[in-house]
This record gives structure tokens, C-alpha cells and sequence, in this order.
């Protein structure tokens, strides 16, 4: 098999494997897409991934470049929303607070959390919307409805591919939680079925509208910084207890990657911001990904220590790397460096850094060095730089509602502005591409005891060209 699009096992396995789960959400109904073995199954051998991924080879374009295409202007944005679940349930209000979105279907096949979705939308004063609840597949029915422009995707891993190709083919822009896909020929359909459709295909929750990001981002565009160097993202975010809950995630859809994947599962929120900082797809392009991973000890220790001896995880194997860290070449020579960290204890860290020739950020806590504005080798206050490159967006909303500090309410607020005032998104199919690509990559690389893996150039040459992204002009 190709390492960097691991086979896909069949549906009718993995619901066997998972049906006495408790808590049958969409998880559990659609894991097959790239769903973890059956419980007791041997962990297959994993051979040595080719160095480049032959569906990267030879890839025509069926359509134009989504690069820079604004949406079509309208009065009101019509949202349907698929999945329930917990980052469903906590993305729904903010759709529901702003003028002119409508939130007109919802859909999740445990029947209890899909009206539960419609009673959220009722109690915003909307219309009811409606209800697709008859299976694991009934997106689709939703994704064929003629009254909506968005869908709004947030189930698990597995199923954001087939969910955002039902949405595009059935003439809809789709925002996906990340990643965006799993495998590398996964990106490349989406990128094609987004340029055939015109439709946009989104990666959401990707942390570029976090204040302290925002803030980076337009001092390095100012060249505040000098000429940029290196950056870095992470996520390293102690999950085990909730990777270990019978209830938190459903089947439970997220433990079971780490029987499957070494790699970085989750690089977008890293990725993404230090991809805006360095105009990757904008002028640069990340070319290549080196990545090493450390022996998978934490989950089944946690495991020992906190989980009763009859319980189904311990039929399970865990292949996943503790810690990941990948190396990112651009084709300007710049480095981005990558860290994945659920399974040992840890403070949460998105490490968020940006270094040039003129001085380095870095975060958690925020600190910043600028030359010639400190010269004595000591850390500085990095709200100093707050007033004068603040984005508008934080300028606007001080004190957005909200999870991840305000920043999932600026995404979906701009999002939206982008739609009603007919806008290029800040963010299109290429960026959700390139800051997925880590996860069959890494998982490719490490399995290569590190050897570089070519990461396509999704947007076929567009990257040269510059481009807005996320440092955006405020709307007159």
C-alpha cells in the first residue's frame, strides 16, 4: 500500500468492530472512511513510503484557480451544519448570533443531537431548520438541498473528505474542521473538485485569528521582523483522560488513530498561522517535510494506570508517536518546524514562533525581541506592539465571545462578511491542502527513518504569484 494515503478498510468492518461502543454518534456510524482495525486485530506491518506520491504526478487541472476568487455576494449566508458532537455543539451559536446567517438543516445520525441542533437554532429565534438524522449518510441528502451556500463540517477525521466532496458536488462552499483529509489523494481530489465545482473548500478552527497570530502576522508584513528565517507551530495538548472517555469522543474515533497513524494527526493549528506569517502559497510554498517520532509509550501507560482491565481499549496497540516533530523546507530556504503532543503530560502550547534577520517571537508566554527596538538579550513586553499592529478584527472586537480566546467567533465572523459582501476568502482549498499534507506525510516520513517527502505543489505554480490572506483590509 502507498504510506502517505494509507488503505482505506471497508465500512462494514469497522461497524462490526465498533458496535457495542456506547455512545453510537456519527463517529462510531462513519469510521470506515479510514477507520481504525478491529478490536483485537494485529497492528499491521508498515512498509517504507514511496518518496514521492504517485497521485502528485502528472495532475492536470480540470478548472481554473480558486486563488483569489471572491464568493458570489448575498444578503443572507444559508448554513447547513453536520455534526453535533462536541465542537458542533460549540460552534453553532456563533453562526447563530450574526445578522444575515441562517442556519436552514442540521444533521447527525444519533437522532437526540440533531434535534438538539434544531431546538439551538429555534431558541435563536431562526425557523426550524431541518433534520437529517436517518443514518450515517444522510448528509448527502442535506449537502442535495437547493437553499444552502455553506456547509459547516464538524464530525470525525475520517469523514471530512467524503462530507466535503458531497458538499461541493452538490454546489456548496464547505468549511471543515481540520484536518481537512487524511490522505494525500484525499487533498488532491479536493483541490480538483474545488476548481471544477467553483466552489470554496475551507479548513476551519486553523488559529490564524488568534490575537497574539493576528498581531505577528502583520508585523511581519510590516518587516518588523527583517527577512524571515524559521517559525514554528505545535499542538501539544494533554489529552489522554479525554482520549480515554467513554463519552467525549464517541467510539472512540480519536484514541483509535494512534493504532493507525505515527505521524502528526492534527499539524493545522501549528501550521497554519506560520503558513500566513511566511505568505506560503503567496509567494513561498512548503516543498518538503522531514519528521521524527519518538517511541508510543504514553496512552497505553496512561492506560495501566487509569482504566479498568476489562475495558475494550485494552485490545488496542498504539502505533502513534508521543512526540512529533517535523522539519518543513520552503523553497525560499526558510524552516517551519512542526511538534504533535496528546499523549503525555503536558501544559497546552500551540508554540507559535516567528524568527528573521531583525529579531524572534515566541509564545506561551508571549515574549518578543526586535532589533533596534531592544538591544540588552532580555525578553520584551509583546503587548507594546498592540496599538499599532493589532488586526482590525481585534480592533473591532475587543472582547469576542467564545472557545480558543475569541478567535472560532473572528473565523466565523469574517467568514461570513467574506460571503455577504461577496469577498476572496482569506483562506481557500490550497492552504487547507498544504496544512493538512503533514498527516500522511509525517506518517510517511517517519516510517522512512526521516527521509524527506515531497509535499505537492496543490496550487500548480499559483504560489508564485502574491496574494491577501488572513492580514486583510477592513472592509469599507
Amino acid at each position: 500500500m502507498n504510506e502517505q494515503s494509507p488503505h482505506e478498510p471497508s465500512r462494514r468492518r469497522v461497524l462490526r468492530a465498533t458496535a457495542g461502543a456506547a455512545g453510537t454518534g456519527l463517529a462510531l456510524g462513519a469510521l470506515g472512511a479510514l477507520g481504525a482495525p478491529p478490536a483485537g486485530a494485529a497492528t499491521p506491518a508498515t512498509p517504507a513510503a514511496p518518496a514521492v506520491d504517485p497521485a502528485a504526478v502528472g495532475r492536470r487541472r480540470l478548472g481554473a484557480t480558486m486563488a483569489g476568487v471572491p464568493f458570489e455576494r448575498r444578503s443572507t449566508v444559508r448554513v447547513g451544519i453536520v455534526g453535533y458532537g462536541n465542537r458542533g455543539a460549540g460552534m453553532i451559536g456563533h453562526f447563530l448570533s450574526l445578522p444575515g446567517v441562517r442556519v436552514n438543516a442540521v444533521c447527525d445520525p444519533v437522532r437526540d443531537k440533531a434535534e438538539r441542533a434544531a431546538a439551538a437554532v429555534t431558541a435563536a429565534g431562526q425557523p426550524a431548520p431541518a433534520v437529517y438524522a436517518n443514518g450515517e449518510n444522510d448528509y448527502e441528502n442535506l449537502c442535495a438541498r437547493t437553499d444552502l451556500d455553506l456547509v459547516y463540517v464538524a464530525t470525525p477525521w475520517e469523514t471530512h473528505f467524503p462530507i466535503a466532496r458531497a458538499a461541493m458536488l452538490g454546489g456548496k462552499h464547505v468549511g471543515v474542521e481540520c484536518p481537512v483529509a487524511m490522505r494525500l489523494d484525499e487533498l488532491w481530489e479536493l483541490v480538483d473538485l474545488s476548481e471544477r465545482t467553483r466552489r470554496h473548500c475551507m479548513q476551519l478552527e486553523n488559529c490564524c485569528y488568534g490575537r497574539n497570530e493576528m498581531r505577528v502576522l502583520r508585523m511581519a508584513h510590516a518587516g518588523r521582523f527583517g527577512r524571515l528565517l524559521h517559525g514554528a507551530g505545535a499542538y501539544n495538548h494533554d489529552l489522554r483522560a479525554l482520549m480515554f472517555s467513554p463519552t467525549y469522543y464517541e467510539g472512540p474515533w480519536r484514541r483509535r488513530w494512534h493504532t493507525q497513524l505515527k505521524g502528526d494527526l492534527y499539524p493545522n493549528h501549528g501550521f497554519g498561522p506560520v503558513a500566513m506569517y511566511m505568505d506560503v502559497n503567496r509567494g513561498d510554498r512548503a516543498v518538503s517535510i522531514s519528521s521524527f517520532g519518538t517511541p508510543a509509550l504514553g496512552l497505553a501507560e496512561y492506560r495501566r494506570e487509569h482504566v479498568p482491565a476489562d475495558d475494550p481499549s485494552w485490545k488496542e496497540t498504539y502505533v502513534g508517536s508521543d512526540r512529533t516533530v517535523s522539519l518543513v523546507q520552503t523553497a525560499l530556504g526558510r524552516v517551519i518546524r512542526l511538534e504533535h503532543d496528546v499523549s503525555t503530560p503536558h501544559p497546552y502550547s500551540r508554540v507559535n514562533s516567528l524568527g528573521g534577520t531583525r529579531g524572534v517571537f515566541e509564545d506561551y508566554p508571549a515574549r518578543i525581541y526586535l532589533e533596534p527596538d531592544h538591544t540588552d538579550d532580555q525578553w520584551a513586553d509583546f503587548s507594546a506592539y498592540a496599538a499599532e499592529f493589532d488586526h482590525w478584527l481585534w480592533k473591532e472586537h475587543a472582547d469576542p465571545p467564545g472557545a480558543h480566546g475569541g478567535m472560532d467567533y473572528l473565523m466565523v465572523y469574517r467568514l461570513m462578511q467574506c460571503m455577504r459582501l461577496g469577498l476572496v476568502p482569506d483562506f481557500d482549498v490550497y492552504d487547507a491542502a498544504t496544512w493538512t499534507a503533514p498527516v500522511p506525510l509525517s506518517h510517511a516520513s517517519i516510517n522512512a527513518q526521516g527521509a524527506p517527502q515531497e509535499i505537492p505543489d496543490f496550487t500548480r505554480g499559483e504560489w508564485q504569484r502574491a496574494r491577501s490572506g488572513v492580514d486583510s483590509v477592513k472592509p469599507v
